[in-house]
């Protein structure tokens, strides 16, 4: 086991983060690797250190996201209309090790480990959206609901996590390429096939593209443009993608 930490910079005292957790691996026997990234300050400053983070840390690396941290991402990503593979958020597994446990279970549990914890104090700066729905979004739920909503949220993506595997393996039988067989296919799985075939670097296209790019595989149009330039063509019944520059 090795402990990866990433540092910001975004914060002046983040240094001390990277002091607890020396310490933390110290207790544990460990070997600590600390990643330094620069994210400078403007726009999108939370979905930019995400993926700077993403970026440092290895491809395999299993990440402390607890109950909690699901239940706002179904939240985050139902405010941005994702579908039935959005809405499913994190998949429980390797990744995420410690998905089914509550955040308030994970500081008592270091607590009782005599673990230290540091705590991020941008964690309540309202600029981030997550925090709101963290902070003011969650809790109005709780009340409405007269319950704790965090394991209905958490049930709710395990239900379309199931739904979504079924429908990925549906659509894994569609040839993108196809346009007749395309255009003939349910839309849910047609849309799925095109997602998977056009996704670049993890990106896939946003839903208007892919309405787009079935206008074409129906023969409405002979083609259509996608993000960063490229373009999907039909000719002879089958479709392409043709990049900038060729």
């Amino acid at each position: 086991m090795t402990a990866h930490h990433v540092d910001h910079g975004i914060r002046p005292d983040s240094a001390a983060d990277v002091a607890v957790a020396a310490d933390v691996t110290t207790v544990l026997d460990v070997p600590l690797v600390v990643h330094r990234v620069s994210v400078p300050p403007g726009p999108n400053l939370e979905a930019r250190a995400r993926a700077a983070r993403v970026g440092a840390l290895p491809t395999d690396a299993m990440t402390g996201h607890t109950a909690d941290d699901q239940a706002e991402t179904v939240l985050l990503r139902l405010l941005r209309g994702a579908g039935a593979e959005g809405l499913g958020a994190m998949r429980p597994g390797r990744r995420h090790p410690i998905l089914r446990l509550r955040r308030a279970e994970t500081l008592a549990l270091c607590t009782a480990s005599g673990l230290a914890t540091s705590h991020d104090p941008s964690n309540h700066d309202p600029r981030f959206t997550r925090n709101r729905v963290r902070h003011e979004v969650l809790p109005l739920l709780h009340d409405v609901a007269r319950r704790d909503v965090v394991p209905l949220l958490v049930r709710t993506a395990d239900l379309l996590h199931d739904d979504d595997s079924l429908l990925d393996e549906l659509a894994g039988a569609l040839d993108p390429t196809d346009a007749v067989g395309l255009a003939a296919a349910p839309v849910p799985l047609a849309r799925r096939a095109l997602r998977r075939w056009l996704t670049i670097g993890g990106y896939p296209p946003d839903a208007a593209a892919i309405e787009r790019v079935l206008a074409v595989a129906r023969g409405e149009h002979t083609a259509c443009e996608l993000d960063g330039g490229r373009r999907v063509e039909r000719s002879r019944q089958r479709l392409r993608v043709v990049d900038p520059g060729r």
